[in-house]
């Protein structure tokens, strides 16, 4: 597999680089709004390293199989464009996405194949089936959400705690969501509380709260490193790469719910 990967001056660019190192494979390109920055000690001497511009050239130059992408949702785009053009899978976790990003993924899905999740976790896609079977099972439970990450993450909530949400909306129908409380706010019937908590270095926390009249059930997830993301994300270019064109999950890859 000859992948490529975007955002590589970045936390999570920077740690795909490093978890592929690790096991052997194939970057062909490292891909970067600051080239100069990107760490040369994670790639090879085999890797080349462009700016975000110059990525369209590039794909095809070095027969790219899968693009891995955790970027802004703007380059997200680009890079899907850039994709569909060149014959290259999609393997983005890249959250903030508006309804014209979305757009841009399910266009380039026309050409080849496209994973995008908010959450290359396999703990976090467990979670999130256990999240959808707790709120049908406890259907008149009160349901709060909190969510932390690190201080530099830009989107609130995060795109995990939206997927969550959904579950949530899957089992019960669509519920009002309240992004915290101030002042005289009484519980509404039927409400989910959203707690988004942004502090030093946190990877990662999601944890959801099922309250009855006289006990409590908290479904929560740590991430203990960005590793775990980095290589589910190789995870899911493996599985992606050779596929027919069209959007696929992580929960495909890992077969929950199956």
């Amino acid at each position: 597999m000859r992948l490529a990967v975007t955002g590589t001056s970045g936390r999570m660019g920077g740690e795909v680089l490093a978890a592929a190192a690790d096991r052997a494979e194939s970057v062909v390109l490292a891909v970067s709004s600051d080239p100069a920055a990107v760490d040369t000690g994670a790639v090879d001497a085999e890797t080349e390293i462009v700016a975000d511009a110059d990525l369209p050239a590039a794909l095809a130059a070095h027969e790219v199989d899968v693009l891995v992408d955790f970027t802004a949702p703007d380059a997200l785009a680009d890079s899907a464009a850039a994709c569909a053009d060149a014959g290259v899978a999609l393997v983005t976790g890249t959250t903030g996405l508006t309804d014209d990003h979305r757009g841009a993924l399910a266009d380039a899905a026309g050409s080849v194949p496209v994973l995008h999740a908010p959450n290359f976790s396999k703990g976090v896609a467990v979670l999130t089936q256990l999240v959808g079977e707790a709120a049908a099972a406890l259907a008149d439970y009160d349901v709060e959400l909190v969510e932390a990450h690190h201080d530099g993450k830009t989107d609130a909530p995060s795109g995990t705690a939206l997927s969550l949400l959904d579950a949530v909306d899957d089992a019960r129908g669509e519920s009002p969501r309240v992004h915290g409380r101030e002042g005289e706010a009484p519980r509404r019937e039927g409400e989910i509380g959203v707690h988004a908590v942004r502090a030093g270095d946190v990877t990662g926390m999601h944890e959801v709260w099922l309250a009855g009249g006289r006990e409590e059930l908290r479904l929560t997830h740590r991430a203990e490193s960005r590793r775990v993301f980095a290589e589910g994300a190789l995870d899911a270019a493996a599985w992606l790469a050779g596929r027919d064109a069209g959007e696929y999950s992580f929960a495909e890859v890992l077969e929950v719910g199956a």
